[in-house]
C-alpha cells in the first residue's frame, strides 16, 4: 500500500459520508515495528488499510480505534515494547487515533444558476453535497459536477431519501416558491444545524406568516435563515454562492 492509496481512501469514504480512524505513529524509541510518520485506516467496519506494525501493538490500535468510531475522544496510545509487557522489539512507539471523515453534508435544494453554483463551491470548500431538484434537465450529473449525489424528485419525496441531522445543512432554492415552502417545511421536520432560504426580504414576510397560521411556534420559525447568505453585495449567482457557503463555512467553524 503506498501513502497516496491510503489517502485516496480517505477521501473515498469521506465523500460516501463514512467513518474512519486515523492511526498515526508519531513517534518511536529503539527498535520498534514501524517509525514515525506511519499511518493505519481503520474502516467502520474494523477493516484496515496499512499497518502501524502488526502484533499486539496493530490489534489493540484497531480496538481503540473502534472505540474512537464508536464516540470516544482521540488520543494517544503508548506502547512500551519490552518482553515484561509482552513484546519482543524492546522498543517503544506512540500512535495517535483519532475519527475521520463524514464530511458534514449541505442538501442544497434547486438546481438552477445559484444551486449549480453552491454546489461547486460547497464541495470544493469542504461539504458532501446532495442536490433535489425535480426536473430532468436540471438533475444532471453534468450540470453538477460537484454534487456527490443528486436526487431527481418532488420536494416531499425526496425527504424519504434524506437524513439531515445536526451536522447537516439545507439550502433552499427552488423554482417556485410553493417548492421553497414545502423544503422548508421538510426541513423543520428534521434536526439540521442550518435552514437557509433564498428570496427576498417580501418573500421572508410571506413564508412566516403561513408558518405562523399553520401552527409553529417562534422557536421553529427562527431556525429558518431568510435571506440565507452574508450581506456582500452580491449580484451573480457565482457571487450569491460565494454569500451563501461563506455564511455555511462561519457556522461550521462556530463564529
Amino acid at each position: 500500500m503506498t501513502e497516496l492509496e491510503l489517502y485516496e481512501e480517505m477521501v473515498k469514504l469521506s465523500r460516501r459520508g463514512e467513518q474512519f480512524v486515523l492511526a498515526t505513529v508519531v513517534s518511536h524509541g529503539g527498535s520498534s515495528p514501524r517509525k514515525a510518520g506511519a499511518k493505519m485506516l481503520v474502516r467502520s467496519d474494523g477493516s484496515c488499510l496499512g499497518t502501524v506494525g502488526g502484533g499486539r501493538v496493530e490489534q489493540e490500535t484497531i480496538a481503540a480505534a473502534v472505540e474512537t468510531l464508536a464516540g470516544g475522544d482521540p488520543r494517544t496510545l503508548e506502547f512500551i515494547l519490552t518482553e515484561e509487557n509482552g513484546y519482543a522489539c524492546g522498543g517503544s512507539m506512540s500512535v495517535f487515533v483519532e475519527a475521520r471523515g463524514r464530511l458534514p453534508l449541505l442538501v442544497m435544494f434547486g438546481a438552477g444558476h445559484v444551486g449549480r453554483a453552491v454546489t461547486r463551491l460547497a464541495h470544493g470548500c469542504g461539504f458532501r453535497v446532495i442536490v433535489v431538484d425535480e426536473r430532468p434537465d436540471c438533475a444532471l450529473p453534468e450540470l453538477l459536477p460537484g454534487a456527490d449525489r443528486i436526487v431527481c424528485a418532488a420536494v416531499d419525496d425526496a425527504f424519504g431519501q434524506l437524513q439531515l441531522d445536526r451536522r447537516s445543512f439545507a439550502v433552499i432554492a427552488t423554482p417556485a416558491h410553493l417548492h421553497d415552502f414545502d423544503a422548508v417545511r421538510g426541513c423543520l421536520a428534521t434536526e439540521a444545524a442550518f435552514i437557509g432560504l433564498l428570496g427576498s426580504r417580501r418573500k421572508r414576510e410571506t413564508l412566516l406568516k403561513t408558518l405562523e397560521s399553520e401552527g409553529y411556534d417562534a422557536a421553529q420559525l427562527a431556525r429558518v435563515v431568510t435571506p440565507v447568505g452574508l450581506d456582500i453585495g452580491a449580484q451573480t449567482p457565482e457571487e450569491i454562492a460565494v454569500s451563501i457557503v461563506g455564511q455555511l463555512i462561519a457556522i461550521r467553524n462556530g463564529k
